[in-house]
């Protein structure tokens, strides 16, 4: 028997999601971010391409050129593409259609998962923290831990049916793609091709499903406000709806989508260990007013118990370190008691440095 309790947070939860079916026919005060933090869709640079990276000579003779590329686009943008990257085009495809068909099922499938605990692994929420949040977000999202996956698969959702076995395939390829990426962002640092992937410990990998319904204004609010990821990097798949925008000197600069590519951003643990010299930067997404869209980032970083400090043989006198080491689960208690603006985390670990 259902408790009155059960019930009444599921009629709250079904009302503060906004998969929930009802017309959005206007911008709920909630959802309103104040005149000068509000996205000016005037102001965005569609000019700007971000460096688009191929894969395909990574593993042979001219790794060293694809190094050299993602060397170059840590430190300049802290966002490229990547294309023939190893995961297979109707994996990628399958991947968004089940997406979608996950929140285009009726919304009681969905809220058996609704937690406002940004600390639950797998849940269906929306927004950053509703909790904490002055402004919400123009979102719902599913999100679930992938790795060590016979440890997390059984809590992710069993509707629609095939979505565990399609997300399983999905994310052990993200798995080994950003193995890859590591080992290339390590050699970029000077590093051993394993210097990332040790330092990690045992690893994170969670999954985000983001779904963005059409906005009746979109110059109001925000898919995703400003921020900076939080773990090591970030691989994103974008579907072919433009939402993306990242800030490149002082601009806010549109990311277009390219078929079958991934977004790579680099995230703030990354920042820390190359001492500053890869940029981790701010970056948001924007809704429009005629269609939905869906986008899948998977976040991969440290365990908890990692210790994360800038990588000992890049600092001396003349490159002094720039963080203090801690243990990620620090950094991630930060996140996690601060709502959706995530930009100054990275600051309460810098060390002073006198002129």
């Amino acid at each position: 028997m259902t408790s009155t309790a059960h019930v009444g947070s599921n009629l709250n939860a079904v009302d503060k999601l906004m998969s929930n079916g009802h017309n959005h026919l206007h911008v709920q005060d909630k959802y309103v971010f104040p005149p000068g933090e509000r996205p000016d869709m005037s102001q965005v640079c569609h000019s700007y391409t971000f460096p688009v990276i191929d894969l395909k000579d990574f593993d042979g003779p001219h790794r060293i050129n694809v190094v050299d590329q993602i060397r170059r686009a840590c430190e300049e943008d802290g966002f490229f593409q990547i294309i023939k990257h190893g995961v297979p085009e109707t994996l990628m495809k399958s991947m968004m259609d089940i997406a979608k068909e996950f929140f285009e099922m009726p919304v009681e499938d969905r809220f058996c998962f609704y937690s406002e605990n940004p600390q639950q692994d797998a849940r269906v929420s929306t927004s950053f923290n509703v909790n904490k949040d002055e402004f919400f977000e123009w979102k719902d999202y599913l999100r679930h831990p992938c790795h060590p996956l016979e440890e997390f698969i059984n809590t992710w959702p069993q509707k629609p049916a095939l979505y565990r076995e399609v997300a399983e395939k999905y994310s052990k390829e993200i798995r080994v793609l950003v193995l890859r990426l590591l080992a290339a962002i390590s050699e970029a640092l000077e590093q051993d091709s394993d210097y990332l992937n040790a330092i990690f410990g045992k690893h994170s990998q969670t999954l985000h499903v983001n779904y963005y319904p059409a906005c009746p204004n979109p110059d109001l609010t925000f898919g995703v406000a400003p921020h900076s990821d939080t773990r090591g990097i970030t691989v994103l798949m974008q579907g072919d709806v433009s939402g993306l925008q990242v800030l490149k000197d002082e601009k806010w600069v549109a990311v277009e989508p390219i078929p079958n590519a991934f977004v790579v951003n680099v995230a703030d643990q990354i920042q820390v260990v190359s001492n500053g010299r890869f940029k981790s930067v701010m970056h948001r997404a924007i809704t429009n007013t005629s269609t939905a869209r869906i986008s899948i980032p998977t976040f991969y970083g440290p365990s908890l118990d990692t210790f994360i400090a800038p990588a000992a043989s890049i600092v001396d006198k003349e490159h002094p370190a720039l963080y203090r080491g801690y243990k990620f689960e620090e950094y991630m208690r930060a996140s996690w008691s601060k709502g959706v603006k995530v930009r100054s985390i990275l600051d309460r670990f810098k060390i002073e440095i006198s002129p």
